[in-house]
């Protein structure tokens, strides 16, 4: 692997943002991002042919992490977001070392930013693998000493998600099934984390079926200040005259092209144009 990162000097504010995720989930990070930052230029990389990360092995979400930002690397970013909570938990240091700019961590970010005291009750829903790294449990205990956490593996959420079953009735009857641990809790808890990007898609259902009101938390939004913050502090921040055309959004996938355009343009609300992006095949599929 090629592992010689150009300096920050070598970046300019003029270049794109970089976002990967196994599919429609970093949409959510996207749409967070398009607000904090409308001025700024997006590339995003939609992995679908290797949907889910959160069935994937440590070793096969490390080799991943490893040539998407590479891919992003290339089509010359300024600095990435991972828009997959299960590749900052498993994969964080192989995309700083192979991103050569700078990188927000989702985790981090919304770690952060959590309004949180000791004794307070936390309940992280994520990905199978995301759960079996503790990521989320180590980052929060560590960020907020004497904090309980609980962190529910939810596996069916994405296949469903991506497949478009938003409000079915099998859906919400998962859902109901990964909740019933919330159920032994004691009231309260003080937030409930969204630890995959794809679960904002979904929250109005998530906070239906709850027990009682709680805020759900959505990390994108953190990391969407948070890259704001470097983009300042770093002098890599996009600067246009006013009433100017707004940033661009390039998209790209690994899958079917035609059938991700078609749930991307749903969930934002207008058409997207999609292209195809090649990877490693060996790596493909399962």
């Amino acid at each position: 692997m090629n592992r010689s990162c150009p300096h920050i000097l070598d970046l300019h504010p003029g270049l794109p943002i970089g976002l990967v995720d196994s599919g429609l989930g970093g949409l959510t990070v996207l749409r967070q991002l398009r607000r904090c930052i409308p001025d700024e230029s997006l590339v995003y990389l939609a992995d679908s042919a290797r949907s889910p990360y959160g069935e994937r092995s440590p070793g096969e979400i490390r080799a991943i992490a490893a040539e998407t930002a590479q891919w992003l690397r290339g089509r010359r970013v300024k600095a990435m977001v991972m828009a997959c909570n299960t590749m900052n938990a498993l994969a964080a240091d192989v995309i700083r070392t192979e991103a050569g700019v700078p990188v927000v961590s989702l985790i981090d970010a919304v770690v952060a930013n959590l309004p949180l005291n000791s004794g307070d009750r936390v309940v992280v829903l994520a990905t199978a693998a995301t759960v079996a790294s503790g990521a989320y449990g180590r980052a929060i205990r560590h960020g907020h000493p004497g904090v309980q956490v609980q962190e529910i593996a939810c596996p069916d959420l994405v296949p469903a998600i991506e497949a478009g079953e938003w409000n079915s009735a099998r859906l919400e009857q998962v859902i109901i099934n990964y909740l019933n641990p919330i159920f032994q809790i004691p009231y309260p808890v003080q937030a409930v984390v969204l630890g995959c990007t794809h679960y904002p898609l979904i929250s109005p259902l998530l906070q239906q079926l709850l027990p009682w009101p709680v805020p759900l938390l959505d990390p994108a939004r953190s990391a969407a200040m948070a890259l704001h913050q470097l983009l300042q502090t770093t002098g890599l921040a996009t600067c246009k005259p006013k009433d100017t055309v707004k940033g661009t959004v390039e998209f790209y996938c690994t899958g079917q092209t035609a059938r991700f355009a078609t749930s991307a343009s749903h969930w934002i609300g207008q058409p997207v144009q999609v292209e195809q992006a090649t990877l490693q095949p060996a790596l493909l599929g399962h």
